[in-house]
């Protein structure tokens, strides 16, 4: 029986029962015996395969580092992304992570909060540290990696990496105690803190890092040269003043909910050589937003300082030059957990492009900003969105896009767009699990420039290595493909694709694109041609 007649739709899709004709990928010197069967495409080829563009069918390729380094289409290597739950969004920034490892990139996930990316990390031979309550901890008071690199630099530049450190430290204790306080230090208070650690560093043996009860009971002794800090000017009274308030608050520390996981040694450290690394901590219950404040401004401070010191090694000529890839998915819990994640977060997304760093921050909607506790912390915020160099949107509600618009200038076409992708599936009437219509669907924003609206496909691989559905798997009763649990559920795209762990697999009969690696690593053998065309 002949096919009806049809003509494929908007991606690709069939219309009027026939199947859409296979595409190949090819350059105008391998294509133009094809003529007049070839189409020119204007879509980027520059970073990680990421999808098919809705309407040519053409394969999109992007990341903030290719896309800031490379070909030098954003000023910012950072990408904000918001959708609903359930549209694909850890989805499409894992398989930025996957592709950007192979070209050299080391990922870094400091605080995975559900988890998301652990797996991913081990499966390409990273390193993965889980901090909460008798799992791990992480010893504040450690100078961590940028002590080690700063003792075998040595001279000027080890002393100014050792400068820093301190900073580092003295900075996470004043954040730690802000979080316990729920207000600021005092500054006479950090003063007396950074004495203490001098103090502490000096007189304890090479190798072995201060711990916060050390810090106690140096403050019970009160040597002189706390006793300066304070301006006790001899009376003890005077100085049990001062101290007492600090005294207390680290105890507490040490006797509250935190004590057990930053009172002892750190139980793993950041491997400076790893291929990738990711800071697990979502043994913390959501409701424990005091433990999960502070274990996210551990995770950020160990890992944002390994960077400092991998970059110290390479100024010295004595390590290659390695550059980072920062993910920080559901940010409105972090937002939420403590006015200090949100300086953290901005001096990152203001401070990346020198740090040889690159940034994905991925939460629901707009709102998720409002929420925060002052009009400081909302401001800095909103100010995410409109430093990113790119804005990457799921499914979402038209009044968000309507407020979204605002910021990053989208036509109403691209409004009505993505708004559609929020709608629910339909009713199923044969009792088939229908996906979402916007589940695994994205538009790119990048500037004042049209929208690149995409569609992605996951392969096997992926969908093993991120399910985020696996809790609703019966243990004895392996998921069926598009179930719960499948990978298909919630944050996934559907469909099998390029396969960017082993290897890229043709896409609706499409040849896999072979992109010059961003930064980092070496580029392929057949680097992509910007003026390829599909036949």
């Amino acid at each position: 029986m002949a096919p009806s007649r049809g003509w494929p739709g908007p991606g690709g899709g069939q219309v009027g029962g026939m199947d859409p004709p296979t595409m190949w990928r090819a350059t105008t010197v391998q294509a133009c015996g094809l003529w007049p069967f070839a189409a020119g495409s204007g879509a980027p080829m520059s970073g990680v395969p990421l999808g098919q563009h809705l309407h040519t069918g053409a394969t999109v390729c992007g990341d903030p580092l290719s896309w800031f380094t490379r070909a030098r289409y954003i000023s910012n290597p950072s990408l904000f992304m918001l959708g609903m739950p359930g549209l694909g969004k850890s989805t499409l920034v894992n398989r930025m992570l996957i592709g950007l490892s192979a070209t050299g990139v080391v990922p870094l996930v400091l605080g995975d909060l559900k988890p998301d990316y652990a797996d991913t990390v081990r499966a390409l031979g990273g390193q993965v540290i889980s901090i909460g309550r008798g799992t791990g901890g992480i010893n504040l008071l450690d100078p961590g990696a940028m002590g080690a690199v700063a003792a075998r630099i040595g001279g000027k530049a080890g002393e100014a990496l050792k400068a820093e450190a301190h900073g580092r430290v003295l900075n996470m204790v004043a954040a730690l105690i802000g979080i316990v306080r729920g207000r600021p230090m005092d500054d006479h208070e950090q003063a007396v803190v950074s004495a203490v650690l001098h103090h502490l560093r000096e007189r304890l043996p090479p190798g072995r890092a201060p711990l916060l009860p050390d810090v106690l009971k140096v403050l019970n002794e009160g040597p002189d040269r706390i006793r300066a800090v304070t301006l006790d000017r001899g009376d003890e009274e005077r100085y049990r003043d001062a101290v007492d308030p600090l005294h207390r608050s680290l105890l507490g520390i040490l006797d509250g909910p935190l004590g057990d996981t930053f009172a002892s040694e750190t139980s793993t450290r950041v491997d400076l050589h790893a291929p990738a690394v990711c800071i697990d901590i979502s043994r913390i219950g959501e409701a424990d937003t005091q433990l999960t404040a502070a274990a996210m401004l551990a995770a950020w401070s160990d890992g944002l300082g390994s960077v400092a010191a991998s970059h110290a090694l390479a100024d010295e000529g004595l390590t290659p030059r390695r550059w980072f890839f920062t993910v920080l998915d559901e940010l409105w819990r972090p937002l939420r957990a403590a006015s200090g994640i949100v300086d953290r977060i901005d001096a990152l997304t203001r401070l990346n492009r020198t740090l040889g760093m690159g940034d994905a921050k991925i939460t629901h909607t707009l709102k998720d900003a409002e929420a925060l506790g002052t009009d400081a912390d909302r401001a800095k915020a909103r100010g995410f969105v409109e430093r990113a160099g790119m804005v990457v949107c799921a499914g979402l509600p038209r009044a968000e896009m309507e407020e979204l618009g605002k910021i990053v200038g989208l036509s109403q076409r691209e409004i009505e767009l993505v708004s559609s992708w929020s709608s629910p599936p339909g009713w199923a009437v044969t009792g088939d699990r229908e996906e979402p219509p916007g589940r695994g669907r994205f538009l790119i924003k990048v500037g004042g420039r049209p929208g690149l609206p995409i569609k992605v496909a996951i392969t096997d691989t992926e969908r093993r290595l991120h399910d985020t559905n696996i809790r609703w798997v019966q243990n004895d009763a392996p998921a069926q493909q598009g179930e719960p649990g499948s990978g298909a559920g919630v944050e996934q795209a559907p469909t099998a694709g390029p396969d960017p762990v082993n290897g890229a697999a043709p896409v609706n009969g499409q040849a896999p694109v072979d992109g010059p690696a961003p930064v980092g690593g070496p580029a392929p053998a057949s680097g992509a041609d910007p003026d390829r065309r599909t036949a």
